[in-house]
C-alpha cells in the first residue's frame, strides 16, 4: 500500500506540467489590463462564456523520420501574413491544447493559422520503438519542423512556449531571428528553482533509471485497468479540477509505459541544461519582441524569476496572471480560454494581425 501511494505521487510529479492545484484566486488589480513593454501587470479576467468555435484537427506528419502529431486550424484567408506556432510543456502531448489553440484561433478572428506541434514520442503510439529524446533533440527537432514546413513561406510565425516549450521557443528564436515575429513564453520554465521540492523530488527520480522504470510502469498499470477505473483515478489524483478532454487526454495518452519513460528522461535533460543561465544578451537585443506570461505561486516560474528578467532585460513586457488558472492551464476551459485572450490581445497590440 505504502508503495502504491508512493508511486502515484511520483506520477502526479511527473505530469505536474499539468497539474491545477486548489489555489486561491486572485483577482485583476486594473480595470482594464493591457500588456506594454517593461511593465509587470495582471490582466483583465477574460470571457469564459461558450461560444461556436473552429475545431482542430489533429495529423502526423515526417519531421526527420520522426512521427510528429500535430494539432491545427488552418486560416480562413487565403493567404495568412501570420502562423501562431505553440510549443507545448512537458509532457509534449498537443491533446492537450485543444481548447487554447481553438479559443486562440477564435479570437484572432480566423486571420492565422494556428499549430501546436508535439514533441517525438510523447504521444499515445510508440512509434520510435521505446527511444528516449533528450531536451536537445526536442529543440533541434522543433528546428527541423520549421524548416520543413514554415521556412519557405512568407508567413511570419509568432511562436508561443508553455513551461519547458518557453525555453525551446527561445531557442528557435535565436536560429530564426528574421522569421520569428514575437515570441511568447506562458508559466515560463527557464532555469531551476532551487527552493521548489517537486523539482527536487522529479530530479531525483528522472536521475535513476530503476526509479524511471518503475514509474512508467505503475503508470502504464493505472492506464490498463477499466476505463471507468482509470478516469476515477485520473480524477482524483492527478487532475480534480480538470476537463473531461484532459482527463481523457491523460488516460488514453499520458498513461503510457514509452510516454512517461520519456516524460522523465526529457525532465533529467532539463535539470542538467537549465542549471545554466538564459542568454540574456540575446534576451536584451530582441526584448521589443519578447513577452512572458508569469503565475502567482508558480514552482516553475516564480516571480523571483520575473524580477530577474525585469533587472536584466527592462524592455521585455511582463504580465501575472492573478485569476488563479496556474502553470496547467491548458487542462481546463477557463484557463485555456484566459490565456488565449492574453496571447490574442498582444498580438494585436503589436500589430501583426488587422484589429477588427
Amino acid at each position: 500500500m505504502r508503495s502504491a501511494v508512493v508511486s502515484a505521487g511520483f506520477l502526479r510529479c511527473a505530469v505536474d506540467s499539468c497539474s491545477v492545484q486548489r489555489y486561491r484566486l486572485f483577482r485583476s488589480v486594473c480595470g482594464g489590463a493591457r500588456s506594454s513593454p517593461g511593465a509587470t501587470v495582471s490582466m483583465e479576467k477574460a470571457r469564459l462564456t461558450p461560444f461556436p468555435r473552429e475545431q482542430t484537427a489533429t495529423r502526423i506528419c515526417l519531421v526527420s523520420s520522426f512521427a510528429t502529431e500535430l494539432l491545427e486550424i488552418r486560416s480562413k484567408e487565403k493567404k495568412p501574413s501570420l502562423h501562431v506556432l505553440v510549443i507545448p510543456g512537458n509532457p509534449g502531448i498537443v491533446a492537450f491544447y485543444k481548447d487554447f489553440v481553438e479559443a486562440l484561433y477564435e479570437n484572432l478572428g480566423g486571420q492565422a493559422s494556428v499549430t501546436a506541434v508535439g514533441h517525438i514520442s510523447h504521444s499515445q503510439k510508440d512509434s520510435e520503438r521505446g527511444r528516449l529524446f533528450s531536451l536537445h533533440e526536442q529543440i533541434d527537432h522543433k528546428v527541423d519542423f520549421i524548416e520543413q514546413e514554415l521556412q519557405h513561406s512568407e508567413t511570419s510565425i509568432v511562436l508561443v512556449g508553455h513551461s519547458i516549450g518557453a525555453y525551446i521557443g527561445l531557442e528557435l528564436f535565436k536560429r530564426f531571428p528574421n522569421k520569428i515575429q514575437m515570441f511568447v513564453g506562458l508559466y515560463p520554465f527557464l532555469k531551476l528553482n532551487k527552493n521548489s521540492v517537486t523539482q527536487s523530488v522529479i530530479g531525483y527520480i528522472a536521475r535513476s533509471s530503476l526509479l524511471s522504470k518503475g514509474v512508467s510502469l505503475f503508470a502504464s498499470l493505472i492506464g490498463s485497468l477499466q476505463p471507468s477505473v482509470t478516469r476515477g483515478i485520473v480524477r482524483r489524483f492527478i487532475g480534480p479540477s480538470w476537463s473531461v478532454t484532459a482527463v481523457d487526454v491523460a488516460c488514453c495518452h499520458l498513461l503510457k509505459y514509452h510516454m512517461v519513460r520519456n516524460v522523465l528522461f526529457m525532465a533529467m535533460t532539463e535539470f542538467q541544461k537549465l542549471t545554466e543561465e538564459p542568454d540574456w544578451t540575446f534576451v536584451r537585443a530582441n526584448e521589443d519582441k519578447i513577452a512572458f506570461l508569469f503565475g502567482v505561486d508558480d514552482h516553475w516560474g516564480p516571480l523571483s524569476h520575473l524580477e530577474e528578467i525585469s533587472k536584466r532585460a527592462p524592455g521585455v513586457t511582463l504580465s501575472v496572471e492573478t485569476e488563479g488558472h496556474t502553470h496547467g492551464y491548458c487542462c481546463n476551459e477557463p484557463g485555456s480560454f484566459w490565456v488565449a485572450d492574453y496571447i490574442a490581445n498582444l498580438i494585436k497590440n503589436h500589430r501583426l494581425i488587422r484589429n477588427n
